[in-house]
């Protein structure tokens, strides 16, 4: 009997209907549970596909260093493809990250390098650039890199065709990479041109792990705006309400990113009849615990 290696275990997660959040109008909403995966995230995928692409082109070899700027969950899913395969990791990031976050980076043995909370996203890529060009490691750069998407091309777009029986309307996603709504969405457009993708970002002054604006300078270079028929801005309260309400009244425990995604899902929900609407639950609630959004109310 052959069994699986952890990295075998990476995708085909659940796709569940909402039970008791009404989509209305006749629709079906759904949502794809990336929390599942083994580093807890949709950037499991593409995580494991940047390595595994890398090395077979000899770009990469067990041993080596790399560097990745990251926000959180891109970090935590490298650091455990680096365990799995051999790599050392060197992860660079906002001090503002979740000490779950950072906590769960360094248990896989990543080295944690900080930029402050100012300096954001922005200044966290242009470290790695610098500690690249003095050669400290070698690049992955999920921003640019075409092993990202090419993850949910593959694995991400399928699982939804199949599990929808290719029913799927609407297709639901936060953009911060936005890695997973291009491969996604070339996938799903191939099978189906009809099918709508919504893109999500942030709303001015927001601050959402996972949705990102991106000044011009830094827009991921993946990014090909044709492939997102529609974005959506999402303000900070409206996705914290709905991270709450995916764990209150459905029972799954979710980062901001997802509640926001599930607002996107219901403002869709009120405009179309007859749909079905999947948006991504793209990681696990317990890593934002220490943030307070889900204390008690008083």
């Amino acid at each position: 009997m052959a069994f699986p290696t952890l990295a075998q275990t990476v995708g085909n997660t659940p796709l569940v209907r909402l039970a008791r959040i009404s989509a209305g109008r006749d629709n079906t909403i759904l949502a794809k549970l990336e929390g599942n995966n083994p580093a807890g995230s949709v950037k499991d995928r593409p995580a494991l596909s940047m390595l595994r692409e890398a090395e077979a082109r000899g770009d990469i070899s067990p041993g080596d260093t790399l560097i990745e700027a990251t926000s959180g969950n891109t970090g935590i899913a490298l650091a455990m493809a680096a365990a799995v395969m051999g790599y050392q990791m060197v992860l660079i990031m906002p001090d503002n990250a979740s000490s779950e976050r950072k906590q769960a980076m360094a248990a896989y043995g990543a080295r944690l390098i900080g930029v402050s909370k100012e300096a954001g996203m922005e200044g966290a890529r242009d470290l790695a650039d610098e500690m690249i060009a003095r050669g400290e490691g070698k690049p992955l750069n999920q921003f640019a890199n075409p092993d990202n998407p090419l993850a949910h091309y593959r694995t991400t777009g399928p699982e939804l065709w199949e599990q929808t029986a290719g029913r799927i309307t609407h297709f639901v996603s936060a953009m911060g990479t936005t890695g997973t709504i291009m491969g996604t969405s070339r996938y799903l457009k191939e099978r189906n041109p009809s099918i709508q993708i919504v893109g999500l970002q942030p709303a001015d002054g927001a601050s959402i792990a996972g949705i990102r604006r991106w000044p011009e300078a830094y827009l991921p270079d993946i990014f090909e705006p044709q492939r997102v028929d529609s974005v959506l801005d999402i303000g900070q309260r409206e996705a914290e309400e709905h991270m709450r309400r995916l764990a209150r009244e459905e029972g799954i425990l979710a980062g901001v990113s997802s509640g926001g995604a599930l607002a996107g899902a219901l403002r869709v929900a009120e405009r179309v009849d007859n749909a079905v609407i999947v948006f991504i639950v793209c990681d696990r609630g317990d890593r934002y615990l220490s943030t307070g959004l889900y204390a008690p109310e008083s």
